[in-house]
């Protein structure tokens, strides 16, 4: 469990007046995402107001700042801003999220790898009550553990990885984390790819919209908040109206591949943060239903054998309607 190991009021910011709190990272917490982390810990507030703290750097591990899918580690220490958490009512009920399993591409004794569709979110939180862990775990109430490996754009479809044993999700991670993942994602770009782009290494940063809706772009030479992106691109299908890339990801960065892509200027079919949004009203016509991404193969060790692991994700049928038969 994770504990206060100081509060200025000497109880939880939900106890009185709230006031500044650290918590430390225990082994059972470690690994987890700092934004999992904190909406476990914070009973009764918003997760909106979770990633709030998260974005305004108010939160801070070993007393630096840090983002939402920043892995915490045992002995970390995180504080916390005041923060009220709501009193919970006497006859107040948890409604979880629906049970529900989802396609599954292989599983034994220490992970899951589950064929996530379009439009569901990973996991709850901005906006989002519950995502593909939460149903999952309602819909395994046995298992003792089930941790995301890690993440998919909410509209994009694929290989996503769930631990099931505490050393996987860390073995797991860390092959993530040093690149020894392989990574290929199936997308649908605009115009006529050129043969000889195969490589963009550009860095990118995050920023906010007036809204608070999280962005990336292309960060100036020099940017100290430029985050180095590698992406590869191999041209797999021409089609009169656009090209069906495989690209690989050697960085894990935020929005990556829509912003690489579109930067090159063949945006994906059917993004609607990067996209060209008169010609996604063509590809509606064609049936295209939302953003043409999948991810297509994982490639990874396994964390208990150390064998070379290769899963597939076969395109799902929404996607296919822009295809040639």
């Amino acid at each position: 469990m994770n504990r206060i190991i100081e509060a200025k009021a000497g109880g939880p910011p939900s106890e009185g007046k709230p006031e500044v709190a650290w918590l430390a990272v225990d082994e059972e917490s470690a690994g987890q995402r700092l934004d999992n982390f904190l909406i476990r810990h914070l009973k009764g507030v918003p997760k909106t107001h979770v990633y709030r703290i998260i974005r305004s750097g108010e939160v801070r591990v070993n007393k630096g700042r840090a983002s939402a899918d920043t892995r915490v580690a045992a002995g970390d220490t995180v504080r916390l801003p005041p923060v009220r958490q709501a009193r919970r009512a006497p006859d107040a009920v948890d409604l979880p999220a629906p049970a529900r399993e989802f396609p599954v591409l292989f599983e034994d004794d220490h992970l899951i790898a589950i064929d996530k569709p379009a439009g569901v979110a990973v996991h709850g939180g901005s906006g989002v009550s519950f995502g593909v862990i939460e149903q999952l775990r309602c819909a395994r109430p046995q298992a003792r553990l089930l941790e995301l490996v890690h993440r998919l754009d909410r509209d994009t479809s694929g290989v996503l990885l769930v631990a099931k044993k505490r050393s996987a999700l860390k073995a797991l991670q860390d092959q993530f984390r040093d690149r020894e993942t392989g990574k290929t994602y199936l997308a649908l770009v605009l115009g006529e790819w050129p043969a000889r782009l195969k490589v963009i290494d550009t860095p990118l940063r995050k920023y906010l919209l007036p809204d608070g809706e999280r962005r990336v772009r292309l960060a100036a030479a020099g940017d100290p908040e430029g985050m180095r992106a590698i992406t590869l691109a191999k041209v797999r299908q021409r089609l009169p109206q656009g090209t069906l890339l495989e690209v690989t990801i050697k960085t894990g960065r935020t929005h990556q591949i829509r912003v690489h892509l579109a930067a090159q200027g063949h945006p994906i079919a059917g993004d609607d943060k990067y996209g060209d949004f008169e010609r996604n009203k063509a590809w509606q016509k064609q049936g295209l239903r939302r953003m043409f991404l999948h991810a297509w193969r994982l490639q990874f060790t396994h964390p208990a054998s150390g064998e070379r692991v290769e899963l597939l994700a076969p395109l799902p049928p929404d996607l296919l309607c822009c295809l040639p038969a």
